[in-house]
């Protein structure tokens, strides 16, 4: 058990120290500045695609917030491309951090998560229907995606079907923030607000879905 308990440490101490890496390469503070972030990526030629890619991946396996990584790829690579990468950024992310959590960090995350009442209920429907369980919980905005990514690797779901039910169900979300993207740098710019406004309404329909589905079926 303390072997166990050093293992975890030295993990967790190897993920804060890549995470200020990718802090200070990134960078992740061209995020809050439009102009240089599209300048930042646009000087890098055809490596721009991975780099966003890796960026994304390795920041939300570690717990950065994956929505507003999907919102500047949007701005960076417009609607279709953006939420392409999103979608694998999002898919290879959760995947890291599902593998921390069931393999080299599962004591520190059970001892801090483990009594989450999410993960209680993830347990339990994970029991009877895995694969739609994934796909609901990515579906909506509401999902806490950075701690759902952890509580994951200590449910009993597999890897094959966590990762099939994170692709799918992150799609509409991924369009949503890419096309929050597209429209918030379209208004910025001084062009049409109407793009963004129907993009924020898309969000909020996806936020009220799982309620109005809820009420539906009670």
């Amino acid at each position: 058990m303390q072997i166990r308990r050093y293992k975890s440490g030295l993990w967790l101490a190897l993920a804060f120290l890549a995470f200020l890496a990718v802090c200070l390469l990134g960078p992740l503070s061209l995020l809050l500045d439009d102009s240089s972030l599209r300048d930042f990526f646009k000087n890098l030629g055809f490596g721009a695609t991975p780099v966003f890619v890796l960026l994304f991946a390795g920041a939300t396996s570690l717990g950065f917030p994956g929505n507003v990584l999907s919102v500047a790829a949007g701005a960076i690579f417009g609607l279709f491309w953006g939420t392409v990468w999103s979608v694998i950024g999002s898919t290879l992310g959760a995947t890291g951090a599902f593998w921390l959590a069931r393999y080299s960090l599962h004591d520190w995350i059970e001892r801090h998560f483990g009594h989450h009442p999410i993960k209680q209920r993830l347990n339990q429907a994970i029991a009877h229907h895995p694969l739609n369980v994934v796909m609901a919980v990515r579906f909506t905005p509401l999902s806490p995606f950075s701690l759902v990514n952890f509580l994951f690797g200590l449910t009993p779901v597999d890897l094959k079907t966590y990762m099939m039910g994170t692709f799918l169900g992150i799609i509409p979300l991924s369009l949503t923030y890419a096309w929050l993207g597209v429209a918030g740098k379209q208004a910025l710019n001084g062009g049409d607000r109407l793009p963004l406004i129907l993009a924020l309404t898309m969000l909020s329909l996806l936020s009220l879905l799982p309620v109005l589905m809820k009420r539906r079926s009670a």
